[in-house]
C-alpha cells in the first residue's frame, strides 16, 4: 500500500524508546460496508508498539486518510446507548449555555438536534464526510480539521465527540483547538474511556482508526501541556465516555503522568491479546458441529473484523446481521459477508449469534431475543 505513515516517536515525549507489543496480521483497512467486490479490499499489518518511558500505546504505521474513511460508517448514529450518550453530552454542554457552537467532527448533526431541541443556537459543523440527518438545521461545512484549519468566524464553544481520539497528530491537533479557545471561550468534549474499554476487552477501543490509547491521565496530561484546565468532568456509564469541559488559563499547571503506566498498559494490552486467542478457540470448538444455516455474526463493524482478525472459523457464518439500514445488503469490507437484518432470525430454530461489541452486548442480546426466544449467544 502507498502512502503509509511511520510514527518513529512517541506521541507524548517524542522518544525513540518504542517497544513492540503485538503485530495483528492482514487487517482490513476499512471498517465500513461497500458495495465493491472482496478482491478490491485492502489490508495492511496492525503494529502496536509503547514508550518504555510513558507507557503510552501507539499504532507505527497508520493508513492514509483517504483510504481509511473513503466514506462515513454511521458510527455513533444507531442504537440506545449511543442516543442516551447524545442526549447526556447535549445535558453536558447545557450547563455552559453556549451563544454559538463549532463542532468538529459532528458528521451526522445528531448532537446539534440532541442540544437544540430545547435551544436553537447557530451551530457549524466541521466534518471531512458529514451525512447530516433529515431537516438538520446546522451549518455543515465539509472540511479537515487539522494543525493548518482556519476559523474566522464567532463562536463561544468548541465542541467535538469522539474524534480526539480518531486524529493522527494528537499534540499538534491539542495545540490548534487551545488557540481556537482563547479569550474565554471553552472546549466541551467527549472521548471513550479506552482504560476501561481495554481492561473489559472491548474490540473497539484500538485499531486504524483509533491509533493511540488514550487514557484519562494522557488526554489531562495534554490539556494541561497547553495550558486547558479542567473546569468539569462527567462520565457516561462506567466503560463508555467520558466529558470534559474545559478553559485556557495561563496559571493552570502541567499534570505529571504516573510512573507506573508502562507496566500498567502493557499487561493490560498482553491480556486483551490472550483473551482474545482464547476465546476464538473456544468459539471454533463450540460451532465446530454446527451447521452454517444457523450461524450469524453480530455487527457489520470493527466487532466482526475483529473476532476474524483472530482466527474465528468464517466456514461456519451464514451471515452478518446489523440493525443500521444503511449497511444491510451490502459487504462488510475485508470479509466476504453480505448483511442482513435481524429479522432474518425471527424463523430460524435456535440460531447461534456471535456476539462480541463490548458495552452494546445487552442492549443487542435483549433485541433479538424479542425477535427470537430461542437465540443462542456465543460470546
Amino acid at each position: 500500500m502507498k502512502n503509509i505513515i511511520t510514527r518513529k516517536n512517541c506521541l507524548i515525549d517524542q522518544n525513540e524508546n518504542l517497544e513492540n507489543l503485538h503485530v495483528f496480521k492482514n487487517v482490513p483497512v476499512f471498517m465500513g460496508c461497500v458495495d465493491t467486490c472482496p478482491e478490491d479490499d485492502l489490508k495492511h499489518d496492525m503494529i502496536w508498539q509503547i514508550d518504555k518511558t510513558t507507557g503510552f500505546i501507539q499504532l507505527k504505521e497508520l493508513i492514509p486518510l483517504d483510504i481509511l474513511y473513503p466514506e462515513a460508517h454511521n458510527a455513533g448514529a444507531i442504537g440506545k446507548i449511543w442516543s442516551e450518550h447524545h442526549r447526556a453530552f447535549a445535558n453536558f454542554i447545557r450547563k455552559t449555555n453556549p451563544n454559538q457552537v463549532l463542532e468538529i467532527g459532528g458528521s451526522h448533526g445528531i448532537l446539534y438536534e440532541k442540544y437544540c431541541s430545547e435551544k436553537t443556537i447557530p451551530w457549524t459543523i466541521i466534518d471531512l464526510n458529514p451525512i447530516p440527518i433529515d431537516n438538520c438545521k446546522a451549518v455543515f461545512k465539509k472540511d479537515i480539521f487539522d494543525k493548518n484549519f482556519e476559523y474566522d468566524e464567532d463562536f463561544d464553544c468548541l465542541i467535538h465527540s469522539h474524534f480526539y481520539e480518531h486524529i493522527y497528530e494528537p499534540m499538534a491537533i491539542m495545540k490548534k483547538m487551545a488557540s481556537l479557545i482563547k479569550k474565554d471561550k471553552k472546549m466541551i468534549f467527549s472521548v471513550p474511556n479506552m482504560q476501561k474499554m481495554l481492561e473489559k476487552k472491548y474490540s473497539n477501543c484500538l485499531n486504524f482508526e483509533h491509533t493511540f490509547f488514550l487514557s484519562e491521565p494522557y488526554t489531562e496530561y495534554l490539556l494541561s501541556l497547553f495550558n486547558l484546565k479542567i473546569l468539569e468532568k462527567e462520565y457516561f456509564l462506567e466503560d463508555h465516555s467520558i466529558f470534559y469541559c474545559v478553559q485556557h488559563d495561563e496559571n493552570y499547571d502541567i499534570i505529571e503522568l504516573p510512573n507506573d503506566l508502562y507496566t500498567h498498559n502493557k499487561n493490560v494490552f498482553e491480556s486483551y491479546v490472550n483473551y482474545y486467542q482464547s476465546l476464538i478457540i473456544d468459539i471454533n470448538e463450540k460451532i465446530k458441529n454446527c451447521g452454517p444455516e444457523s450461524i450469524f455474526l453480530f455487527g457489520a463493524h470493527i466487532f466482526s473484523q475483529n473476532l476474524i482478525m483472530f482466527g474465528l472459523d468464517v466456514s461456519k457464518i451464514r451471515c452478518i446481521i446489523d440493525n443500521d439500514a444503511a449497511k444491510q445488503g451490502k459487504r462488510l469490507y475485508g470479509t466476504p459477508f453480505k448483511v442482513c437484518s435481524p429479522n432474518i432470525l425471527k424463523d430460524i430454530e435456535k440460531p447461534i449469534i456471535v456476539l462480541k461489541a463490548g458495552v452494546y452486548n445487552e442492549e443487542i442480546k435483549n433485541q433479538i431475543n424479542d425477535l427470537n426466544s430461542e437465540a443462542l449467544f456465543y460470546e
